[in-house]
C-alpha cells in the first residue's frame, strides 16, 4: 500500500496534517516558482482520539475530516497525508549505483529484516534515490521509509470516512523540511547555503528537520509539546482544560502568569531544542546549526523566538508559509492570522508538485 500511495501526481492534492489537537488542511496551486493559496482550514480534534501521533478512534477522526471537507472546494478530493512518531523509520542506506528501481526494490526487500526493527509483514516500505554517494561513486544514497501497516491504514481509513481519497502517504519530518522553502525569505540571504533547523512544536510531539538547501541532513521526533503549557495553566489557576486553551488565546491570565507559567515553559522549550541540536551534532559531522525556523501552534507562545535567539545564540523566526503567496478570494478570516501551524500541511500540499519524498 505504501508504494501505491507514493505514486505519480495526477491532480492538485489537499495537504492534511492530522495532529493531536486539530486537523489542518492546505490547498495550493503553483505557477512557475510562485504559489497561490486556494484555501486553508482547521478543525479541532476531540481529546483522547490521538495518542503519540497514532489514531485511537478512526471513526472520530473521520468525522473531523468530514467537517473540514465542507470548508474546501468540492472539486478537490485527493489528499496527501503523513505518518510520524515511533512507528515510522527513515534511514539513508547505500546501494549499488547501477541498480534500476526494480533491482533496488528487490535488494531492499532482501535486506529489510536487518534494516527494520519490526516484522517485515507488519510494515509498508518505500524508497527514494537521493543521489550518488560522494565518498564512493559506485554507490547511490537511498532514503528508506518504513511505517507500521496499521498506522498507514488508520490514516487511509479516516481520510476515506471524511469523504476524500488518500493519494500520497508521506513522513511528517520530510513534509516539514519541504515546506521550509516557503519561509526562507524570512531568514538572512545566505540561509540557502547554511544549516537551517526547522522545529515544529505540536501539542504532544516536537519534530526537527535540519536542511541545507534542498538536502535534508537530519530528522528527529521527540515527545514534548504545548499540552504541557496548557496543563500548567490548568494546575496554577484552577481552570478546565478548555478554559485554559481559551485563556492562552485571549491572554486572559493574571500578571503573575509570566513568571509562574510562561517563563518556565519557555525554558523547557529551549532545553528541548538545545538537546535536539546536541543530538544532531553528535550524530553528524556538523558542529552547529545556523538558523532556526519555528512552527506549530506552540511557536506562537509569547516572545518565544526572541528568547530562543537570546539563549541559544541562533537567529530564530516564526514560520509564516503564506506570507509571500498570492491568496484566493474564498479564504476566510482565520487565514489572515499567523499561520505557523500550517507548515506541515503546506509541505504535504506541495507533494502536488513533487513526486519524491523531499
Amino acid at each position: 500500500m505504501f508504494e501505491e500511495l507514493l505514486g505519480k501526481k495526477n491532480t492538485i492534492l489537499i495537504g492534511i496534517d492530522i495532529g493531536s489537537y486539530s486537523v489542518k488542511a492546505v490547498l495550493m496551486e503553483r505557477h512557475g516558482s510562485q504559489y497561490k493559496l486556494l484555501q486553508c482550514a482547521r478543525e479541532l480534534m476531540p481529546k483522547g482520539i490521538m495518542n503519540d501521533k497514532e489514531i485511537q478512534d478512526i471513526e472520530a477522526v473521520g468525522k473531523v475530516i468530514q467537517r473540514l471537507r465542507k470548508r474546501l472546494p468540492k472539486q478537490y478530493k485527493q489528499v496527501s497525508v503523513a505518518v510520524s512518531g515511533s512507528t515510522v523509520i527513515t534511514k539513508t542506506i547505500f546501494m549499488d549505483a547501477s541498480f534500476n528501481d526494480d533491482e533496488l526494490a528487490t535488494q531492499i526487500e532482501i535486506e529489510a529484516d536487518s534494516l527494520i526493527p519490526y516484522p517485515i509483514e507488519e510494515v509498508n516500505l518505500d524508497f527514494e534515490r537521493l543521489g550518488i554517494n560522494q565518498a564512493d561513486k559506485s554507490k547511490v544514497n537511498v532514503l528508506l521509509s518504513a511505517a507500521r501497516t496499521e498506522s498507514v491504514e488508520a490514516r487511509v481509513s479516516a481520510i476515506e470516512l471524511g469523504g476524500l481519497t488518500a493519494k500520497v502517504m508521506d513522513v511528517e519530518s520530510y513534509a516539514l523540511a519541504r515546506a521550509a522553502k516557503l519561509c526562507m525569505h524570512q531568514l538572512p540571504s545566505d540561509a540557502n547555503k547554511k544549516l537551517v533547523a526547522v522545529v515544529d512544536i505540536g501539542a504532544h510531539m516536537t519534530l526537527m528537520s535540519v536542511i541545507r538547501g534542498e538536502d535534508v541532513i537530519y530528522t528527529r521526533d521527540q515527545s514534548f509539546g504545548g499540552d504541557m503549557y496548557t496543563k500548567n495553566i490548568v494546575n496554577y489557576y484552577n481552570k478546565s482544560y478548555e478554559e485554559a486553551e481559551l485563556a492562552k488565546l485571549t491572554a486572559d491570565l493574571p500578571p503573575s502568569y509570566t513568571f509562574e507559567v510562561l517563563a518556565p515553559f519557555q525554558t523547557a522549550i529551549i532545553q528541548q531544542i538545545r538537546r535536539a541540536i546536541q543530538m544532531f551534532t553528535t550524530s553528524t559531522s556538523e558542529d552547529k546549526v545556523d538558523y532556526l525556523l519555528l512552527s506549530g501552534g506552540t511557536a506562537l507562545v509569547e516572545g518565544l523566538a526572541e528568547v530562543i535567539t537570546e539563549e541559544l545564540g541562533i537567529h530564530c523566526v516564526i514560520a509564516s508559509p503564506f506570507m509571500q503567496m498570492n491568496q484566493g478570494e474564498t479564504l476566510t478570516a482565520e487565514n489572515n492570522q499567523h499561520n505557523s501551524e500550517y507548515l506541515i500541511a503546506s509541505g504535504l500540499a506541495m507533494r502536488s508538485f513533487n513526486s519524491c519524498h523531499i
